[in-house]
């Protein structure tokens, strides 16, 4: 989707501090990091929210939280401990129509949700 900011970084037109990528996720540091480690991660293709998995993307998001978890190590937060969030629709607080997953950690984080 070219008006699409996570579609645009996938394809290298807008740029962004890369951690990881292969041919189906991208994963890049977070501009307004919340944690010491603060990374997004996307599938490459776009699929605007959670809503939108359908069973033919089961591969694929299990890859992508295969990969949370070895970014998770990579970034010295696998012991210590880490949170993964996916925000969905205006009420789950999405801002961006592509779905992607935050890796937080770093830091003991609050427990609150909101």
């Amino acid at each position: 989707m070219s008006d699409c900011i996570f579609c645009q970084i996938a394809l290298g037109k807008v740029p962004s501090e890369i951690a990881y990528e292969d041919d189906e996720i991208i994963a890049f540091k977070d501009i307004q990091p919340l944690a010491p480690v603060h990374l997004v991660i996307i599938p490459k293709i776009h699929l605007r929210s959670l809503n939108d998995v359908t069973s033919d993307n089961e591969g694929l998001i299990g890859h992508l939280f295969g990969i949370i978890r070895r970014l998770a190590e990579e970034f010295g937060v696998a012991e210590s401990g880490y949170r993964v969030v996916t925000n969905t629709g205006t009420d789950g607080g999405q801002v961006i129509g592509h779905l992607h997953f935050h890796l937080l950690g770093g830091k003991a984080l609050n427990a609150n949700i909101g």
